[in-house]
């Protein structure tokens, strides 16, 4: 699975991070970014879970 966060669409809310802290972190901008393109097998439950709590819809996953 891939992980990228549309920065115009991210609020900066830091929900995914809390969900996920190995794959996210909010940035010097205030908004939300993937610390890894590729999520490993064992975190892909995660990265779902991320995904669904996003207030805003701001990531995007794919297989």
């Amino acid at each position: 699975m891939k992980i990228k966060v549309n920065s115009e669409a991210c609020i900066g809310c830091g929900a995914c991070e809390q969900i996920a802290k190995d794959l996210f972190e909010i940035g010097d901008e205030g908004v939300s970014k993937a610390k890894v393109s590729e999520v490993p097998e064992d975190k892909k439950a995660m990265a779902q879970e991320a995904i669904d709590g996003c207030p805003t819809g701001a990531i995007q996953g794919e297989e």
